[in-house]
């Protein structure tokens, strides 16, 4: 009986290093996005240059829209009210509410 039991903790002890090891990916990707996402997109970022990003709107040349804001714009995720939030084109990075790029779409009311 003894031998059978060793048995079962062993199969035990795999079985959850197995689960364990799978999943410490996934952990870590949940874990590196959320502490990547504190970062704020600069204006000399390859993507944000070629769409033209400012962190102060009033200063963007092409934006015609005096309306025209990330805050305003359907790819800002971020919360009404605050001074930065996510954007979906600079992914894990945050943009300027008061921001603007070429990329601005107006959000659905």
């Amino acid at each position: 009986m003894n031998q059978n039991s060793s048995d079962l903790s062993r199969r035990r002890f795999i079985k959850l290093t197995a689960i364990g090891l799978t999943a410490a990916p996934f952990a870590n990707a949940l874990l590196s996005e959320t502490a990547s996402a504190a970062d704020m997109v600069p204006e000399t970022d390859p993507m944000a240059a070629a769409l033209g990003y400012k962190e102060d709107a009033a200063k963007a040349d092409k934006r015609t829209d005096k309306t025209a804001l990330c805050s305003s714009c359907l790819h800002y995720t971020g919360k009404p009210g605050e001074a930065n939030g996510p954007c979906a084109l600079f992914q894990g990075k945050l943009v300027a509410a008061n921001g603007w790029c070429t990329a601005w779409v107006k959000k659905a009311a």
